[in-house]
């Protein structure tokens, strides 16, 4: 199954370490061993759950959220295409959160004990697992700050921008347009607004030129303002520190 595989899954460990051959081929093996096709709107992990798996995003959208007794749900954060989550299932008792698909996803499902012998015997493998937490945390920071300082418009358009450097930095983009599959129930899950809100906000960002978005798909019109009314830095996914920009 390798032969068949693109950059795609594994770009995000690409992008902050130096992964010699050796090391791609040893992630390829792990990747290889076991993959799940999760349909849409199904749980990856639910919530209780005790998590057997580290998860990569070979393909599809996910999220983790927080759902209340009587149905109201938070999204946690996105998981997009070549992402991975919850590297470090030792620590984990139970799920505390749900992992959902929002598209059809296929994920590799790695034993936490390989994982974590494959980190300890290659150091670049180590430094790519420990940006990857650091950049999902910093995304989790980012997205609390934003529910409590932006406002409505603000939120959507800083979802949008982070979407999209998120896939550029793995080669999920066309210029400036990218897949965007959620739908305007999912943005108001996202941001913390009703759904009638979102739409309203949607249609200003079309109305001043600075989104197209229609048959899943992105178009980012004016990118530099769009940032500035998001108040978007990208400090917090730390491409400045990628291998590229090195």
């Amino acid at each position: 199954m390798t032969g068949a595989h693109d950059l795609r899954y594994r770009s995000r460990l690409l992008a902050y370490a130096e992964l010699t051959d050796a090391d791609r081929v040893a992630i390829d093996a792990l990747l290889d061993q076991r993959q799940r096709v999760v349909a849409s709107r199904r749980d990856v992990v639910a919530e209780g759950e005790v998590p057997r798996f580290v998860h990569f995003v070979l393909d599809g959208w996910g999220c983790r959220y927080r759902q209340l007794p009587d149905g109201r749900r938070q999204m946690l954060s996105l998981l997009l295409p070549g992402d991975l989550f919850d590297p470090h299932l030792q620590v984990i008792g139970r799920m505390d959160h749900g992992v959902g698909a929002i598209t059809t996803m296929t994920v590799a499902e790695v034993v936490p004990e390989q994982l974590s012998a494959l980190s300890q015997a290659r150091s670049a493998v180590a430094q790519a697992l420990w940006w990857n937490d650091h950049v999902a945390m910093g995304t989790h920071r980012e997205w609390i700050a934003s529910l409590g300082l932006r406002t409505a418009r603000e939120r959507i358009a800083l979802l949008f921008c982070e979407v999209y450097f998120r896939l550029r930095l793995v080669g999920r983009c066309h210029g400036t347009s990218c897949e965007f599959p959620l739908t305007q129930a999912d943005l108001a899950e996202a941001t913390g607004l009703t759904p009638v809100h979102v739409n309203r906000m949607v249609q200003d960002l079309r109305r001043d030129g600075l989104i197209a978005w229609e048959a899943r798909t992105l178009t980012i019109l004016d990118l530099d303002r769009l940032c500035a009314m998001a108040i978007f830095t990208p400090a917090y996914l730390h491409l400045d520190r990628t291998v590229a920009s090195g």
